[in-house]
This record gives C-alpha cells, sequence and structure tokens, in this order.
C-alpha cells in the first residue's frame, strides 16, 4: 500500500492564498514541480525546490538540469532523480519552490501528514484552494484591490508608514 504526503502550500506574496495537495511519497520533485504548475495555471519555468529548516532558511537545492557530473558533493541534484520520500522524513518537514529565479520568489510548502493512498483516489490532487495564485511574471499585480480584499500583512503595515511620506512639518525640537 502506498504512502500519501499532505502539503500545506503558502505564499508571502498574499497571506490569505492557500493550497493543500495531496501527493504519492514515491513522486519525483520534477513530476511535483508540473503539478504546482499545472494547479496554480504557470507556463512553463525554470525552478528549484529547495529542503528548509525551521526558520525556512534553504537547505539542499533540486534543480530541473543536472548541475555537473557529480564531481562536487555539494552540487544540486535534478528534480527527475530525487523522490519525495527520500528528502522528506518527518510531520512539520519544509520545502521552498522557488519558480522566479530571478524575482528570488518562491512558496513554501510544509508537510502536514502522512496517510495511507486511497485505492481509488488519483493522485497529486489539490484538495484546498484558497485565492488565486500571484501572477506569475508581475509581482506588482499581487497588491490587493482598494475593495476590501485583504493581501500581505506586510504590505498592510507598510501603507501606515506612507501615511507620513512627503510630510515635512514635524518639529526636532520639543
Amino acid at each position: 500500500m502506498s504512502m500519501v504526503f499532505r502539503f500545506r502550500m503558502l505564499s508571502d506574496e498574499n497571506d490569505n492564498f492557500v493550497r493543500d495537495y495531496e501527493v504519492l511519497y514515491d513522486t519525483t520533485l520534477l513530476e511535483f514541480h508540473h503539478f504546482i504548475l499545472e494547479t496554480l495555471e504557470y507556463e512553463p519555468c525554470m525552478a528549484s525546490f529547495f529542503t528548509a529548516d525551521a526558520l525556512w532558511e534553504k537547505q539542499r537545492e533540486f534543480t530541473l538540469m543536472t548541475m555537473g557530473d557529480g564531481e562536487y558533493e555539494d552540487m544540486p541534484q535534478s528534480m527527475e532523480e530525487v523522490t519525495l520520500g527520500q528528502i522528506l522524513h518527518h510531520i512539520r518537514d519544509r520545502l521552498i519552490y522557488l519558480f522566479d529565479m530571478f524575482g528570488n520568489r518562491a512558496y513554501y510548502l510544509e508537510l502536514t501528514g502522512v496517510y495511507r493512498a486511497d485505492p481509488e483516489g488519483v493522485y497529486p490532487r489539490e484538495i484546498f484552494a484558497r485565492e488565486e495564485a500571484p501572477d506569475q511574471y508581475d509581482p506588482s499585480k499581487n497588491r490587493p484591490s482598494e475593495e476590501g480584499a485583504e493581501g500581505s500583512i506586510f504590505d498592510q503595515m507598510m501603507d501606515e508608514f506612507n501615511d507620513f511620506e512627503g510630510d515635512d512639518n514635524y518639529d526636532d525640537e520639543y
């Protein structure tokens, strides 16, 4: 009987964006990459997966293409050569999916559960989705609209500081 990994995927560009996926443990990172692109309705792109620690610091990298001939121990492995089950071993293990190499934009995936596969289930599958995915190419399109849509808490906090922009009428002396 096969095992299924359940992931929660978040974006730092929109705090309301959430995706929950169920993926067989023996799925390659390349297959997972293609599935993510499909569910987000993104075009094919250069991307990397990274394992991450509890603070979301990048660790091992896995790339679309083979990087070298295995000559160096710390060279990234190809997504095609690695399955999820080979790199994830515990609940709360984390992956960073870097989909915009130049803009350093990424999604954050956390392993939230491990289950027996439903013999009649089709995997991988998206089991929960909230909010549209951030625009693949233009991060400025990811700002919340003025109609009350909530976006990133960071953006909301920074908007408060913009209230003082251009206000030079303050007195330095008390």
